[in-house]
């Protein structure tokens, strides 16, 4: 999605050869998969930050057009709202000095983006969900200013046919209605990409389906939406009921969400992009000239331009990504697992753990996966989501009797699975200083049971105890959430509440 849609109509023609076009894309991937066409193992990772605007009072700011101007750097895009940009960062070798050298890269990013956007007296804020989002600021008047954002939103309305229903249960019940695709705009997250050869594709995403409870639980940073607390990681159940074009009856029916954690563990690359055909209609039907198969026949690369959009409209927690870098296709897995922040420590922090732990599952002689149903992966996923740090997930039971058990996360994470990352990171090749320091981050979250979302959590509690409304709070909360952000020591260090007393009144 991040490639140029024109917008426009489309009739029954165009859907027609767009569904004939992907049939070709597909036997195209075949074509590639079977005669050994992908690039060899890099070890290349990328990272992808989405971020907020937001003023000195903490409330939104739709200016993303006026800061991305300033900034003037293809590193920065827009994002599907005008409180949203994302900035990219190239990809680097897993290995050495690595997750400094990102450290470093994003901090002069942001600091740069920072100061532009106070240009026009915004601030980025790099958090899961803006606290202080309203749903008056989750309109369709409020997209970016970009085609491909207008044409999907109106392909998704008009799919669904009706207006999209929230309702989220969590500490608080939100239950509310939206006329267009906007609240997704509020899910603000960070990608990791990790390059693959497709003979280690199946398990490197298996291994991330099986991470991702792990990864949520550690690193979730999303308790707020519309003034009310919800899950600790709000984003995917919002994520998912934002996006989905189907009406009650095919809910009913099984018909399967665009947002999907998945059904099955995979055994190719192949199977997700089959799935992706299969299951989901196309939303934005554009026809490219190429012909991938006529392509192939001679001698060439085909840029599979059907199959890219398609899957660009399937939100997958771990999606597959086709692409091509300097002539040679590769693949990648895509985990859109995490939340933006709290600061930049803690990104790396998790991305330090999800790229160790990945390698060490992907690369076990019995792996998680034939051990674990992928039913119990799904719920531990939600189990993340809806508790956060406090949660507990059904995992293999160690030992020869076998079976699963219920273990809470945070003592998996400490006994099992950080000794894991750690042993992956090695295997990388990631120097000991950095694994270490980056590792500890996610050891003293679990030690002190401390992420975003129960910081965000305390401290808007603290501030209503010091007799703030609930507005006032999120608002205080927010503020104070990006002033610690900017100083970038982990969110597991942070002091709880406000700076001084808020006097009554």
């Amino acid at each position: 999605m991040g490639e140029k849609v024109v917008a426009g109509q489309f009739d029954l023609s165009d859907r027609q050869r767009y569904r004939e076009k992907l049939q070709k894309c597909l036997t195209g991937l075949e074509r590639l998969l079977d005669e050994k066409g992908f690039d060899r193992a890099k070890n290349l990772m990328g990272v992808e930050i989405e971020l907020n605007l937001a003023g000195r009072d903490g409330m939104p700011k739709m200016l993303n057009g006026q800061v991305l101007e300033r900034i003037a750097s293809r590193d920065f895009q827009t994002e599907l709202a005008m409180f949203n940009l994302e900035v990219n960062i190239a990809p680097h070798r897993l290995g050495g000095r690595v997750f400094d050298r990102l450290a470093e890269e994003l901090r002069i990013s942001l600091a740069y983006a920072d100061r532009k956007a106070g240009e026009v007296d915004a601030g980025i804020v790099m958090i899961g969900i803006l606290p202080t989002l309203d749903r008056d600021d989750l309109v369709s008047s409020n997209l970016s200013e970009v085609d491909r954002y207008t044409l999907l939103n109106d392909q998704i309305v008009a799919a669904r046919g009706e207006d999209f229903q929230l309702d989220i249960d969590g500490v608080e019940h939100l239950r509310c209605t939206s006329r267009s695709i906007a609240p997704e705009a509020a899910c603000t997250s960070v990608q990791l990409h990790l390059q693959v050869t497709p003979a280690r594709f199946a398990d490197v995403w298996n291994a991330a389906q099986v991470a991702s409870a792990a990864q949520i639980a550690v690193g979730a940073n999303s308790p707020f939406l519309f003034g009310r607390e919800l899950w600790r990681e709000s984003r995917p159940p919002l994520f998912l009921q934002a996006t989905d074009t189907r009406p009650p009856e095919l809910q009913a029916q099984g018909v399967r969400p665009r947002t999907w954690f998945g059904e099955r563990w995979i055994s190719s690359a192949h199977d997700l992009f089959e799935e992706n055909l299969r299951y989901f209609p196309a939303l934005l039907p554009i026809c490219h000239e190429e012909d991938p198969l006529e392509v192939l026949d001679a001698g060439g690369v085909p840029k599979l331009a059907e199959l890219v959009l398609h899957n660009g409209t399937v939100y997958r927690w771990n999606r597959p990504v086709y692409d091509i870098a300097d002539g040679v296709p590769h693949l990648r897995v895509e985990n859109r697992v995490l939340p933006a922040g709290p600061t930049i420590t803690d990104v790396i922090a998790n991305a330090a753990f999800y790229y160790g732990l990945v390698r060490a599952l992907a690369e076990e002689s019995r792996p998680v996966w034939t051990r674990l149903p992928f039913e119990a992966a799904e719920a531990n996923f939600d189990a993340a989501c809806r508790d956060g740090i406090d949660a507990r997930f059904v995992w293999p039971r160690r030992g020869r009797y076998g079976g699963t058990g219920e273990v809470d996360a945070v003592t998996l994470v400490r006994d099992e699975l950080l000794p894991l990352a750690a042993a992956g990171l090695d295997a990388w090749g990631v120097e000991a200083v950095d694994r270490d320091l980056y590792l500890g981050v996610i050891e003293e979250r679990c030690r002190r049971r401390v992420n975003g979302a129960a910081w965000q959590a305390a401290t808007f509690h603290r501030a209503l105890e010091q007799g703030l409304g609930r507005g006032d709070a999120l608002a205080a909360t927010t503020r104070r959430y990006a002033e610690l952000m900017h100083v970038g020591e982990p969110v597991h260090t942070w002091p709880v509440g406000l700076p001084e007393p808020v006097p009554l009144g």
